[in-house]
């Protein structure tokens, strides 16, 4: 419960009067109190309550040296980006944008190009607004270089729901998927531990495999995500059955997670959103193709028109800005969602449930999922998360068709940007294991150690767990979300 106080404070004349008003928590065991002297007056607020869930405070202590890793991570990430943009020359003039054909930009793509191809160890890069979506880059990719009578392979198992009508795995209406174009299509199942099957990728290529399509995050998969040592483990035993075949990283989810990313280790291209990682939360839109320079212009082909180049297309000024400001903040918003994932991993772990990744295990991309094993728990779950998020809490997600997936999906995303799951977000397909895959949960692990009364990290406990034994939650929104379940069930 929150109270607004209000008071009014006069010092002595001819000293000013001052209204002021402040939202205090009602805690028990709060005092307020106001001290006056002479010409000034000062407000204190305290709390003799532990401000800290207990169960959570406990687990941030437990991750104390994962989260030092994960700082020495940012460092090592934010360095490279900063040196990046300094050799890019990134200016005020930058972020001018343009209009109308975007003939004359004052250099903030060729700048952004330049400064995202370095950081990724590309040879050349496009980042454009003009991308809808990670799957809108890939598939940008994927046309780009695949003609009929050629063959995608996936050797990472299914690719992610949203490629599958990209594909032609399921059926596209005849709307162009490569599958219409004549373009085959195979996968090499994963090995039961979820990784790779090497074995099975040693014999995998055919004279007419064209491109081998790697997908970094376990996507909707329960399997744990490719770190980009493997990746280049993999392109290694890819080049070796016919260095002519492409090699394409899916990167989503990934970006920043690792000292270094797949085009350092042998990809020929990436591609992905960069309303996700990349964008540092605040990028409103776009997506990313990053590679040998070849590539990427025959992906920018597919995004304009043949002959047009890369030297197209109008980005308003605002957006601009935050592309640049975006990128340079990546490092470090990634590094506070790893810090998430490992924190929600240590709680629900706890409480009983499976998690993937492990607890400890090391992070190869910001999706933390867990397995919740029903649809009612999965549905309470979302709804406890939207009605904790800072954007439309007052709204109950619904589970639903969503354009390009197959299954019904819900998504909990109260975020500022629509789809940036660095934010503080969660979504999964209803389907089994009926599994909750939070996608970054970036503004959470520093404000779970001092909000008490609004943190989600407590809100699964009461959800799927009974009262404490005097029968009250640890927070006050339990018994709310508690009813909600058992209601559910």
């Amino acid at each position: 419960m929150c109270m607004l106080l209000s008071f009014t404070i006069s010092s002595t004349p001819p000293g000013p009067t001052f209204r002021l008003t402040c939202a205090a928590v009602a805690i028990s065991g709060a005092t307020v109190a106001v001290r006056s002297r002479p010409w000034t007056s000062a407000l204190s607020i305290h709390c003799d309550e532990h401000p800290f869930v207990p169960e959570v405070e406990r687990a941030v202590d437990s991750l104390y040296s994962e989260f030092r890793a994960v700082d020495n991570l940012v460092a090592c990430n934010s360095a490279r980006v900063l040196k990046a943009f300094k050799n890019a020359r990134v200016g005020f003039h930058h972020f001018g944008g343009s209009t109308g054909y975007g003939h004359e930009e004052s250099g903030g793509r060729e700048a952004l190009d330049e400064a995202f191809a370095e950081i990724f160890g590309a040879e050349s890069a496009i980042v454009r607004g003009q991308f809808f979506s990670g799957t809108h880059a890939i598939t940008c990719a994927l046309f780009a270089f695949l003609r009929p009578g050629d063959e995608l392979l996936a050797v990472a198992g299914v690719p992610y729901d949203t490629l599958e009508e990209v594909i032609g795995i399921r059926d596209s209406n005849g709307l162009g998927s490569l599958r219409d174009f004549g373009i085959d299509y195979r996968e090499v199942p994963l090995a039961e531990d979820g990784g790779l099957d090497w074995d099975a990728l040693k014999i995998a290529l055919k004279p007419q495999t064209k491109c081998a399509l790697i997908q970094r995050s376990c996507g909707y998969s329960w399997r744990r995500s490719l770190s980009v040592e493997e990746i280049g483990r993999a392109i290694e035993i890819i080049k070796l059955q016919n260095p002519h075949c492409l090699v394409m990283v899916d990167n989503c989810y990934g970006e920043f997670t690792d000292r270094i990313e797949p085009p350092m280790v042998g990809a020929d291209l990436i591609a992905g959103s960069f309303i996700k990682n990349p964008g540092g939360t605040i990028a409103p839109c776009g997506g990313y193709v990053a590679g040998k320079k070849k590539w990427v212009a025959a992906a920018a082909a597919r995004l304009s028109a043949p002959g047009l180049g890369i030297d197209c297309g109008s980005t308003s000024g605002d957006i601009m800005r935050l592309f640049f400001q975006g990128l340079f903040l990546a490092p470090q918003m990634v590094g506070e969602a790893v810090k998430g994932s490992l924190l929600i991993a240590e709680v629900m772990a706890d409480r009983g449930y499976e998690v993937q990744p492990g607890c400890g295990a090391p992070r190869n991309d910001v999706v933390q999922a867990v397995k919740l094993g029903s649809r009612e728990r999965l549905l309470a779950f979302c709804e406890a998360v939207q009605r904790n998020s800072p954007v439309s809490s007052f709204t109950k997600p619904i589970a639903g068709a969503t354009p390009g997936y197959a299954s019904e999906v819900i998504f909990a995303d109260g975020t500022f940007i629509d789809g940036s799951t660095s934010e503080l977000s969660c979504d999964g397909p209803l389907r089994e294991p009926y599994a909750v895959f939070f996608g970054g949960d970036e503004f959470v692990p520093e404000p779970v150690k001092f909000y008490n009364q609004s943190t989600i990290f407590d809100q699964p406990f009461g959800a799927f767990n009974p009262p404490t034994k005097k029968g009250k939650s640890p927070s006050v929104f339990l018994v709310d979300i508690e009813a909600d379940v058992r209601d559910a069930e």
